[in-house]
């Protein structure tokens, strides 16, 4: 079943694409912590982030923009897109940070940190909605990664130079893996996802639930990265049984009260181009050819 678009400006995926379906499911929160887990990884772009911002104070205010950027670029219109995209390669331009080791300055913005960035991203998405049991086909996961050279092309990167498919995707890990490590940035980032500073009456929903779901993203990460934090997950199989389980119990909420919370993107798209625009998984097409010229107007 296709959904039929009302005249609205669809944005620019559009409500027939992978991502539009994807990114309405609730895991996506569970993802995104796995995300700054393997990005953290990076040492020369978890120090552009430690250096640049105050990520034990803000932390809440960093995971909302990016969730908010993440909503505006799937559900917005192209212009809000654009605008949004703007603003990041604005912000970019103007930050850098210093290698305590060898004092080189270099710019947050370099192609290769970027391209990490937005791959350990995107990767994660990928990989939490499928393995908790969101019905994604291979196809629809090659995909859902060319769909994602638009989003690499707001940030600033060449688009053509993105893996748009599994199998660029797994070369490019394997390129990039010997540049990895878990240095100190990367474990006050482990620490904090851990044990994240927050009121002490919260404390006890902190340990309860927040804890469950950032071991969770941690467990989900791949092997490779457990060796570098040096602890190490349960077998791959309890990790998946542990997903779903999630997974089910989330997308048991009914989603009118999910879209209720921030940053509302998903309303705020349905009242543009009408119910039929609603994301479900059961809404997902045949994956339709891809575009010959990536990171030009809409994909479906």
């Amino acid at each position: 079943m296709e959904a039929k678009e009302t005249g609205g400006d669809p944005g620019l995926f559009g409500q027939n694409s992978v991502t539009w379906q994807a990114h309405g499911d609730p895991m996506m929160w569970v993802a995104g912590i796995r995300a700054l887990y393997l990005q953290a990884l990076h040492p020369r772009a978890v120090r552009g982030v430690m250096q640049n911002s105050d990520f034990r104070r803000d932390a809440w205010g960093r995971l909302m923009r990016t969730a908010s950027f993440v909503g505006t670029t799937t559900y917005g219109t192209t212009e809000a897109a654009e605008r949004a995209g703007a603003r990041v390669r604005k912000i970019h331009r103007v930050l850098g940070a210093t290698d305590p080791d060898t004092g080189e300055r270099y710019g947050v913005d370099e192609p290769a940190l970027l391209l990490w960035v937005h791959c350990a991203e995107i990767d994660s998405y990928l990989h939490v909605l499928r393995r908790s049991g969101f019905p994604l086909t291979d196809a629809h996961a090659d995909r859902y990664l060319a769909e994602h050279r638009h989003s690499a092309r707001l940030v600033g990167l060449d688009a053509a130079r993105v893996p748009a498919n599994r199998a660029e995707l797994a070369a490019y890990f394997a390129r990039v893996r010997p540049e990895l490590a878990a240095g100190d940035e990367a474990h006050e980032v482990d620490d904090f996802l851990l044990r994240p500073p927050t009121h002490p009456l919260l404390v006890p929903a902190r340990e309860l639930l927040w804890r469950r779901v950032a071991r969770l993203a941690y467990d989900s990460l791949p092997p490779y990265a457990h060796q570098l934090y040096g602890r190490p997950a349960p077998a791959p199989a309890t990790v998946t049984r542990r997903l779903r389980v999630t997974g089910t119990l989330l997308r048991a909420i009914p989603a009118r009260l999910r879209w209720q919370l921030p940053p509302k993107h998903i309303l705020r798209a349905t009242a543009r181009l009408g119910p039929a625009a609603r994301p479900a998984p059961y809404r997902l097409a045949r994956p339709a050819a891809i575009p010959d010229r990536p990171g030009e107007g809409r994909v479906d």
